[in-house]
């Protein structure tokens, strides 16, 4: 086992997640920062080694004395050298064990935000500013935070050696202090703009890669590459003033130190000539006033990342804290199919649009629906509403009783089927994605793939349910993975069925076995939603719901809702058909 990955840990409160993990660090940060204190303490000895050095080894031309200091300082600092070492794998140990604690509910969280902003919110963010946060940790300028506290200490010595060369150090520290503030403050602005503008950017090439057949086949590659250019050039004009303004503060700041220290070799110079301090103390305080700045430097020099890293914190504990998912802890039993929409209202993901307003409406277990309607009238938000998959507003849809939002979605998938409009095949074998990449059962496997018609094509194929497919099914035509797609849907025992367009790119043969599908799942007892705009597949269904503009136009037998639409044009608003 890797030393340095540590196993994972169970969370009981997904929501204080962050918090969590670093609390189960603390012990590792508290080893750092007794490291530091030991590493600070060590740093004095050089210092003193030269004081030493000068005032009694050379004034006294004592050879053992020189030999037993420099035996001391060679123990002192290779004791420093295994403490750094140690705190470095410390920090490496951390920044792995953080990964793995947080890498499971950071990839949930992602899901669930590109989830229900319907795609508007890259997935992958939460893990990128984990990686983010990972590196820092890692990195070896975080150790200037813990050395910086130690500062003090030096500045304690220089003024034992001297009061004006303690005086220097203290005005010199708070000069750099003073510089390290400016550029945080001149920069905050700049960098979290700046950032903001590259995930805007990132988001919307996410986006263009998805419809590149669109963007290529009607020329629009140049018009939006342009309209992408053009954020990433905002973004990069902001970082590159953050970066100036940092730039010229960390060059002054490192001309500064250099010009400070040397300074102070002359006022040692000076005072060691009017004899109020010694030539050795002249050489020490210039030392010890080199290491007090240094972690105010080094400080400097991170500032970027460690904005970026504080960033990145404040944004995966909104992520984690704003979770949305509500499921119930508590396992229920096994449900049966009925389904209530309760007076649902539904918005957008991330907007108060609403798209679906005030629908009730109730079928038995057993019962094919069919959802009809004009363009934009809100079937495929009641098809993502039914699974739980949006939450609602207003009201709910409660499955046996219970509201599917807040089911356990691991515990219920199994008994749901959803074929969406854009089917996803993903990559891996046939078998595999019919079986929903769970523990593959080849009986039903083969149950579904003949009971969706596909069986005998699956076998045509060289490795049969075995054959791999590209990300997306790209090596299957439309038809083949729209079957492929309702295999998977029906496969096992769902007892909610939403079918979204299932026939959009079925042939005849095609569409026959979908009838003969849905016949299979009424007697099996499943309730079953189809979405469509062809009139073949209505001959299955029990019931029909009609929608008009997000409203419930008409619902009820099949047949009687026809004969009513066949008299009104357009449709009556909010008419039960009985």
């Amino acid at each position: 086992m890797n030393r340095h990955i540590l196993p994972p840990l169970h969370f009981p409160h997904p929501h204080s997640t962050l918090e969590q993990a670093l609390k189960l660090c603390k012990n590792s940060f508290l080893s750092v920062a007794a490291f530091s204190m030991f590493i600070n303490l060590a740093m004095l000895v050089p210092a003193i080694y030269m004081l030493q050095v000068y005032d009694r080894v050379v004034v006294g031309s004592s050879l053992p004395t020189l030999y037993v200091l420099t035996l001391l300082m060679l123990v002192f600092m290779a004791a420093m050298g295994l403490l750094d070492w140690a705190r470095q794998d410390i920090m490496r140990r951390v920044a792995n064990r953080l990964d793995i604690l947080l890498a499971t509910p950071l990839f949930d969280v992602g899901y669930r935000q590109a989830v229900f902003s319907g795609g508007l919110v890259s997935g992958a963010q939460p893990l990128h500013d984990l990686k983010v946060i990972r590196q820092f940790v890692s990195n070896n300028g975080l150790f200037a935070f813990f050395d910086a506290p130690w500062v003090p200490l030096y500045l304690i010595v220089m003024f034992a050696f001297d009061v004006w060369i303690g005086v220097a150090g203290v005005l010199s520290a708070l000069l750099l202090i003073a510089i390290t503030v400016a550029n945080e403050r001149l920069t905050r602005k700049s960098l979290k703009e700046s950032g903001q503008e590259y995930e805007e950017a990132n988001a919307s090439l996410n986006r263009l890669y998805r419809n590149g057949e669109v963007i290529a086949a009607m020329g629009m590659l140049g018009h939006i590459r342009q309209r992408w250019l053009n954020r990433i050039k905002s973004a990069m004009l902001k970082q590159n003033a953050a970066a100036d303004t940092s730039s010229m503060l960390t060059a002054l700041s490192k001309t500064l130190r250099i010009v400070i220290q040397s300074l102070i070799l002359g006022l040692g110079a000076y005072l060691a000539i009017k004899q109020e301090i010694s030539p050795g103390m002249m050489i020490a305080g210039s030392i010890l006033l080199g290491r007090a700045l240094a972690p105010i430097d080094q400080m400097l020099g991170i500032w970027k990342q460690f904005a970026e890293a504080r960033e990145q914190y404040k944004r995966l504990n909104a992520s984690l804290h704003n979770d949305h998912l509500l499921e119930s802890e508590m396992s229920l039993p096994t449900p049966q199919g009925e389904v209530l929409v309760d007076n649902i209202t539904v918005t957008a993901p991330g907007s108060n649009t609403v798209l679906l307003h005030d629908i009730h409406f109730q079928v038995r277990a057993g019962t094919i629906t069919g959802i009809i309607g004009p363009s934009a009238a809100g079937k495929s938000t009641l098809a993502r509403a039914l699974l739980g998959i949006w939450p609602c507003a207003k009201g709910s849809v409660r499955l046996d009783g219970a509201d599917i939002f807040t089911w356990n979605k691991a515990e219920l998938g199994p008994f749901i089927g959803y074929l969406p409009q854009d089917i996803e095949l993903f990559e891996g074998s046939i078998g595999d994605n019919i079986a929903r990449f769970g523990p593959r059962d080849p009986d039903k496997v083969v149950v579904a793939a003949r009971n969706a018609g596909i069986h005998e094509m699956i076998l045509r194929l060289p490795q049969g349910y075995d054959t791999r497919l590209g990300n997306g099914g790209a090596n299957l035509s439309g038809g083949q993975r729209q079957r492929l797609g309702i295999a998977r849907a029906i496969y096992g025992s769902p007892r909610l069925v939403v079918l979204d367009e299932p026939n959009a790119n079925l042939d005849h043969q095609g569409e026959m076995a979908l009838l003969d599908t849905l016949q299979m799942l009424r007697r099996d007892g499943a309730s079953v939603f189809i979405i469509t705009h062809k009139t073949n597949v209505l001959a299955a269904v029990d019931k029909l719901l009609v929608l008009a503009d997000g409203s419930l136009s008409m619902f009820g037998p099949r047949d009687a809702v026809l004969a009513e639409l066949n008299r009104h044009a357009p449709p009556p608003k909010l008419k039960e058909v009985v």
